[in-house]
């Protein structure tokens, strides 16, 4: 999470998005099987990584975000944008509204 925090301090979410960093896929079994990049499951958890100041409802009120930097997060199986940053780390930003539910550890 070190890494990931310097990250944060780089790119800062805007209004009510979200970085989320993608969870890594699972290459191996436990019996030590490889397996093929097209039989892996699309990740739909990831932890979040910055979170923007929030977003306005009609009146012009605040309005929070409701998670955390260091949330576990359900993500949707589409949407967000991916962003590359140094070291090739892959970022996906996503409205808050589209995160689908917080994961308790």
């Amino acid at each position: 999470l070190q890494a990931s925090a310097a990250i944060a301090k780089k790119l800062i979410p805007l209004f009510d998005r979200v970085l989320i960093q993608r969870a890594e896929a699972i290459t191996k079994t436990k019996g030590g099987i490889m397996i093929p990049e097209k039989a892996q499951g699309k990740i739909l958890r990831g932890t979040v990584i910055a979170i923007g100041p929030g977003s306005r409802n009609d009146r012009g009120e605040h309005i929070p975000p409701t998670i955390k930097v260091g949330d576990l997060v359900l993500l949707p199986e589409y949407g967000g944008t991916k962003v590359e940053l140094e070291d090739n780390k892959e970022f996906h930003l996503f409205r808050e509204s589209d995160i689908l539910a917080k994961l308790d550890e």
